[in-house]
């Protein structure tokens, strides 16, 4: 694969996560987290199925599955600090808080891969990082040391801290064993862990009712989310770590303007500002490796 095509699949996980978090949004919502989230692993899992084959001696050797099987652990971990997070705290401080995954994730990738954005590269970070931060200031935005004490701050710095584990791990996997195989073995994972707490709670008869009545937004939400992580773990298999994460993080951008065409929500002059320098400095950063 052309090295620009991996560069074009960080993109496409950008716009993939843009479209999958907007449906998530509404999922979690309508059906629950837990629910939203077996959809996903289910949807992704019999998706991938078909591609997977030709990768499946892999699974064979024990170092791949077990590493796989720990990906699929912690990113359904993960997960639920991430909902939890936007359940119980204030979304602008959360949103805020949960992008400290982009220096986490590029830390990690110094020390796993040996990567690090030249200096250039990294004051394109910066602004990337500060972009999406402005973006994540509503009307009222605050941010007072009180915060830091909310029930939902604290989950989402363990899923800040989570989500750049995964991140590096996915990459990882995606290099040492298999791009689809990092995503089709956690997504079962994460399914069939699901599935065990939904049963423990006595909620199968409602997921099914709820698989009915909002068939569409779940399929596309799962499709969405599985898109982004196929096109995210393709793009780290030959690209730095952290640039490919940095890139990817532009995605709040396309929030905003779904936020606005279909929801009719207001946006601030910050947030604009913050639109447009994420995605000029995503470009920008994009352009570096050519």
């Amino acid at each position: 694969m052309a090295f620009e095509l991996f560069l074009v699949a960080a993109f496409g996980a950008m716009l993939a996560w843009g479209f999958g978090d907007f449906l998530i949004q509404r999922s979690v919502r309508k059906i629950g987290d837990l629910e939203s989230l077996a959809f996903i692993g289910l949807i992704g899992f019999i998706g991938l199925t078909p591609f997977v084959l030709p990768d499946l001696p892999l699974l064979f050797l024990p170092q791949n599955l077990l590493l796989l099987a720990g990906l699929g652990a912690l990113s359904f971990v993960v997960a639920m600090f991430n909902f939890e997070a936007l359940k119980e705290g204030k979304l602008s401080v959360v949103d805020v808080v949960l992008e400290f995954e982009l220096p986490i994730t590029i830390a990690l990738g110094f020390f796993l891969f040996a990567e690090s954005p030249s200096i250039f590269q990294f004051f394109l970070i910066i602004p990337i990082f500060a972009g999406i931060v402005l973006i994540s200031m509503k009307k009222n935005f605050s941010f007072k040391k009180h915060h830091l004490l909310e029930k939902g701050v604290f989950y989402a710095i363990i899923a800040a801290i989570g989500l750049g584990l995964c991140n590096s791990f996915t990459a990882f996997s995606a290099r040492s064993v298999s791009p689809l195989l990092a995503i089709w073995i956690p997504w079962g994972i994460i399914f069939i862990v699901s599935m065990i707490f939904i049963l423990k709670k006595h909620d199968v008869k409602k997921m099914f009712v709820n698989a009915s009545r909002f068939k569409w937004l779940i399929l596309g939400m799962g499709i969405m989310d599985t898109l982004a992580w196929i096109f995210y773990s393709f793009s780290m298999a030959k690209i730095n770590v952290g640039i490919v994460t940095a890139i990817t993080e532009s995605y709040p951008v396309l929030g905003v303007i779904l936020g606005v065409a279909l929801n009719r929500e207001h946006i601030t002059m910050y947030q604009i500002l913050g639109a447009v320098l994420t995605i000029c400095a995503s470009i920008a950063l994009a352009v570096t490796l050519l």
